[in-house]
């Protein structure tokens, strides 16, 4: 007989928690107090115009900014104090070019394979299973300076994934590339998901993506997040008939207007956010 009075298991810990998270550049604040909750296994995307934040606060979880207060757990692991263990259980695409042009594509696969301290033994395996996992098995020796910009990204996202990580987080993963090469990165992202139960985040600037791929997606500007809801619902609080466009147009235009000062002022901002962004 069970007992009904006992407490009901713990819920899981989500992948990923902030709590007052913040991150300042001497006086300019690029992430201010952010709370926020990304349950295991959800794709997250988050929004903003640009400076908002949104690469500041990714830099904070993958550990490769200090935050100036608050807290994060990423994997389970404190983001400060626990940064080595974070890494293991982490991948990261970041906006700009990690690949290295003068390393064949196996090659560059082969160094992400020793930094996320994939087994030895398991190496050529995965590296084998990642590169056709992204149709790149037949160019696997040609040097990367000589791939399109949808294989690099193809590339990096598949030394990202090399040791499956719990948490993935990429910063604009499809900037760029054409619809046919954003198709074929997400179909790698959704299939790291499907199989291992990654959650993922992500900062896009396409609102289709958002819509049609993320569970939940979080609006950031000026450094604030400003609501978290799914896609429907941030549609439905837009209005009839709204499109996360309007969504994003409306938080913009918001932006703009709240943003205005001297020339002083916003000189000083728009070098802040474009360094720390």
């Amino acid at each position: 007989m069970s007992d009904s009075s006992a407490a009901p298991p713990p819920a899981a810990e989500p992948a990923i928690a902030t709590h007052e998270l913040s991150r300042k550049f001497g006086d300019f604040t690029a992430v201010s107090s952010v709370t926020l909750t990304v349950p295991a296994g959800e794709i997250f995307g988050l929004i903003g115009p640009n400076g908002a934040g949104k690469s500041t606060l990714v830099k904070m979880l993958t550990t490769l900014l200090p935050p100036s207060a608050g807290s994060a757990r990423v994997a389970g692991c404190d983001a400060v104090r626990d940064a080595a263990r974070v890494r293991r259980h982490i991948g990261y695409v970041p906006q700009l070019l990690s690949a290295d042009g003068s390393l064949t594509g196996y090659e560059n696969m082969l160094l992400s394979a020793r930094l996320y301290e994939v087994p030895r033994a398991e190496r050529a395996a995965r590296i084998r299973e990642g590169l056709k996992s992204v149709g790149l098995e037949e160019v696997a020796d040609r040097q990367v300076r000589r791939y399109s910009g949808g294989m690099i990204r193809r590339l990096e996202i598949a030394q990202s994934m090399l040791h499956r990580p719990a948490v993935l987080f990429m910063d604009e993963p499809t900037v760029g590339l054409d619809p046919a090469a954003r198709e074929a990165v997400w179909q790698q992202v959704l299939a790291l998901r499907r199989n291992f139960g990654t959650t993922i985040l992500v900062t896009t600037h396409y609102m289709k993506e958002a819509d049609e791929l993320c569970n939940r997606v979080g609006l950031i500007a000026r450094g604030k997040i400003v609501t978290v809801g799914t896609p429907a619902e941030l549609k439905a609080a837009a209005g009839s008939g709204a499109t996360l466009d309007d969504v994003f147009n409306r938080l913009a235009a918001e932006e703009s207007t709240e943003g205005e000062g001297n020339y002083r002022n916003v000189r000083h901002t728009r070098r802040a956010a474009r360094e720390h962004g």
